[in-house]
This record gives C-alpha cells, sequence and structure tokens, in this order.
C-alpha cells in the first residue's frame, strides 16, 4: 500500500484534488471525518469527553458542541492536552480501520490518500511515502477566500497567516500540483500525478507496472 499525505493552504483547491483522485481509483482518507466520528453520540470518544469536560460540553441533543468545546481548550492548554489525549488515539484507531479496509479490498498496490490540511504545521511527512502539495500563489488564495467563501480580506489574511507559509509547504512537497490554472490544466495535473503513484504503488507492491518493465514514474 502507498500512502500518500495530501495537503494545501486554505483556498488552494486541496478537496478539488482530493475527490479527482478518489475519482481515479485512490481510497481518500480524511482525517477530519474521522475526529467527526469518533465523538459522535454513543461512541466512547463523546463519553471520555463528558466525563472530563462535564455535560456542559453536550448540545441539548446529547450531540457535542464544538464551538464551546473549542473555546474551553484553546484558552487553556492543559484542557487542550487532556482533549487530544482522548481523541487523537481514536482517530489514529480509525485511520489504521480504514486502512487496513483499503488494503483488504485493494490488495498491496492500493493507492490511500490522506487528506492532511495541516500536514506540513504538524511534520508529519515521515508518515508517508508521498507527499502532494497543492499550490497556488497567495494572492489567489486570497481572492477566493473572499469570493468564494465570502470571507473579508481581513479574515482571509488571518486565516492564511495561521498556517505554514507558501514556502514551508513547498519544502516538504514530493509532489507539487499547481492549481492556479483552469479546471481542464488541473485535471491533466492530476492525471500525471496519479500515473506517477500508481506505478509507485505497483513498484513497491512488487506489481509489474502497466507500462512494461522498465517504465519509471515521473515527478
Amino acid at each position: 500500500m502507498l500512502r500518500v499525505g495530501l495537503t494545501g493552504g486554505i483556498g488552494a483547491g486541496k478537496s478539488e484534488v482530493s475527490r479527482r483522485l478518489g475519482a481515479l481509483g485512490a481510497v481518500v482518507i480524511d482525517a477530519d471525518q474521522g475526529a467527526r466520528e469518533v465523538v459522535e453520540p454513543g461512541t466512547p470518544g463523546l463519553a471520555r469527553i463528558t466525563e472530563a469536560f462535564g455535560p456542559g460540553v453536550l448540545r441539548p441533543d446529547g450531540s457535542l458542541d464544538r464551538q464551546g468545546l473549542a473555546a474551553i481548550v484553546f484558552a487553556d492548554p492543559k484542557a487542550l492536552a487532556t482533549l487530544n489525549a482522548i481523541t487523537h488515539p481514536l482517530i489514529a484507531q480509525w485511520v489504521r480501520e480504514r486502512e487496513d479496509q483499503a488494503l483488504d479490498l485493494g490488495g498491496p498496490s492500493t493507492v490511500v490518500v490522506h487528506d492532511v490540511p495541516l500536514l506540513a504545521e504538524g511534520l508529519r511527512t515521515a508518515d508517508f511515502e508521498v507527499v502532494l502539495v497543492v499550490d497556488v500563489p497567495a494572492r489567489l488564495q486570497l481572492e477566493r477566500l473572499t469570493s468564494e467563501r465570502g470571507m473579508t480580506e481581513e479574515q482571509a489574511t488571518a486565516r492564511m497567516a495561521a498556517q505554514a507559509t507558501r514556502e514551508q509547504r513547498l519544502a516538504v512537497a514530493d509532489i507539487v500540483i499547481d492549481n492556479s490554472g483552469t479546471l481542464a490544466d488541473l485535471d491533466k495535473r492530476i492525471g500525471e500525478v496519479w500515473e506517477n503513484l500508481r506505478m509507485r504503488a505497483e513498484r513497491e507492491a512488487g506489481t509489474p507496472p502497466a507500462n512494461g518493465p522498465d517504465a519509471q514514474p515521473s515527478s
């Protein structure tokens, strides 16, 4: 199985790239989805959070009040550490289970793409055989956030500043996906990247590449 980390700055189009890779045959694992699922009503995760922080972190319907909990933990480093100690192992287990499912269904040449918004910030590159970075210039990020997401320029700038810089993301990239052009341009680039990933996965699994024994992937 080839583990691929996919990241990009806010507004770069990472989710669009993720969807397109999934359509081509990659198994996409979104850790944010796991973070939501492990604290759904009835889960051990939610029970542990309620025990640690009290019933005040629950909504009337019994679901987690995410904004209320965020207000608590981001004002108190110890509270944040407590929350992370509860959720991180559960999310890691959730990810492992999905990897195991992908391996069972697709075999050793499966390409698993992990959608990781803060990959560069968390220094998690060692978790993956390949790191993909979706890249656009900062001015285009700003334009997209204000025009497509309705942010003010100040809000957009603050969100961008809270993430790794463009240079920091590019520094951890094995493959860069430029998303500053048209959707047709993006599709062409993703097609090239997919062939690269597929051939890498086949090579690591010991499967002869479809294009012949001497075929080599290109970046």
